[in-house]
C-alpha cells in the first residue's frame, strides 16, 4: 500500500491502524471510524479505497452496534445510484458482512435488484482503478441475500440468471463466474427450496441455449457457461460459508441441481455425456 495516500487528512492515521492489527483506537467512536472509512471508500486510488479503507471498515462491521450498522447499510445502499464505477462496485463489498450479520432492510434489497443485473462496466482489474468487479463483488451480496431468511431465495436465483444473462463485452475472466456459482450454490441451500424451485430458475438459460445459433459465442452466453460449470462443482463438492470458514453447505435438493444443471450445459457442449 502506497502509505503516503493512506495517511490522509481525517479523524485517525490509517496506516498506524492497520500496522496495529486493524484495531481502531479506543480514543476514536465507532460513528467518526465508520463515517472516515465511508468517506474513503469512494476513492479512485486502490491503496486508499481498497487497501485502506475496505480492509478496515470489513474488519469493523461485526463491532457496530445494530444503529450504526444499519445507518452504514443505508449510505451503501445509496451508493448504487452513484455516477462512479469504483463507488457502485464497493458498496455490495459493505452490504454483505452487514447481511450476514442478520441485519436487513428491503430498501438495502429493492436497491441492489434495481442495480445489479443493469450494471454494464463488469470491469474487473484495472490498470488505474485497481479492483473493480462489480459482477464478483455483487455475487457476494446475491449470496448474503440469498441465505438472508427474509429474502425469497427464488427472487435471488431469478436475478442471477438475469445478471448472467444480460449482454456485455465483458468475459468473467477474474473468477467471476466462481462468486455467481458461490453465491448461486449458497441460496439453493435454503431448506425452504422445493426440488421444483430448485431447477425452474434454469428455465431461462433452457430457452436460449436452446435457441442458439451457430457462428461466434456472445460473451453473456459464455459467462453463462462458466458460471453453470463451477456451480455444478460447487453443488458437488459443497461452497464455504464464508473465504476463512470450514463450514460448507449444499444445495437443498444436490443431485436434482446437478442433473438439471448438467443438462442446461449438454445444450451448449453437444459432447457433454
Amino acid at each position: 500500500m502506497n502509505r503516503h495516500s493512506a495517511r490522509l487528512a481525517g479523524v485517525i492515521d490509517w496506516s498506524s491502524v492497520i500496522e496495529d492489527g486493524y484495531r481502531v483506537p479506543a480514543s476514536v467512536s465507532h460513528r467518526d471510524a465508520v463515517a472516515e472509512l465511508a468517506m474513503l471508500l469512494r476513492d479512485p486510488d486502490p491503496a486508499v479505497r481498497d487497501d485502506l479503507a475496505y480492509a478496515v471498515l470489513a474488519r469493523l462491521i461485526p463491532s457496530l452496534d445494530r444503529g450504526l450498522c444499519s445507518e452504514l447499510g443505508d449510505v451503501m445502499a445509496g451508493r448504487f445510484e452513484d455516477p462512479e464505477i469504483q463507488v457502485r462496485a464497493f458498496a455490495p463489498l459493505i452490504l454483505a458482512p452487514i447481511v450476514k450479520r442478520g441485519e436487513f432492510s428491503g430498501h438495502w434489497l429493492e436497491a441492489f435488484e434495481s442495480w445489479y443485473p443493469a450494471e454494464r462496466d463488469l470491469r474487473g482489474w484495472d490498470e488505474t482503478f485497481g479492483w473493480l468487479h462489480a459482477a464478483a463483488h455483487g455475487a457476494d451480496l446475491l449470496g448474503a441475500f440469498g441465505r438472508c431468511p427474509q429474502v425469497d431465495p427464488g427472487a435471488m436465483l431469478r436475478l442471477a440468471v438475469v445478471r448472467m444473462l444480460a449482454p456485455t463485452q465483458f468475459l468473467f475472466a477474474d473468477m467471476e463466474d466462481a462468486r455467481l456459482a458461490a453465491a448461486l450454490a449458497l441460496t439453493l441451500s435454503r431448506e425452504e427450496l422445493s426440488e421444483q424451485q430448485s431447477a425452474a430458475w434454469l428455465a431461462p438459460v433452457v430457452e436460449i441455449f436452446k435457441n442458439g445459433e451457430p457462428g461466434h459465442v456472445p460473451t453473456q452466453i459464455s459467462n453463462t457457461v462458466r458460471v453453470l460449470q463451477a456451480l455444478y462443482v460447487y453443488a458437488d463438492r459443497g461452497v464455504r460459508t464464508a473465504w476463512d470458514s470450514d463450514e460448507t453447505l449444499h444445495p437443498r435438493h444436490t443431485e436434482v441441481v446437478k442433473r438439471h444443471v448438467g443438462a442446461t450445459l449438454a445444450l451448449a457442449a453437444p459432447r457433454l455425456a
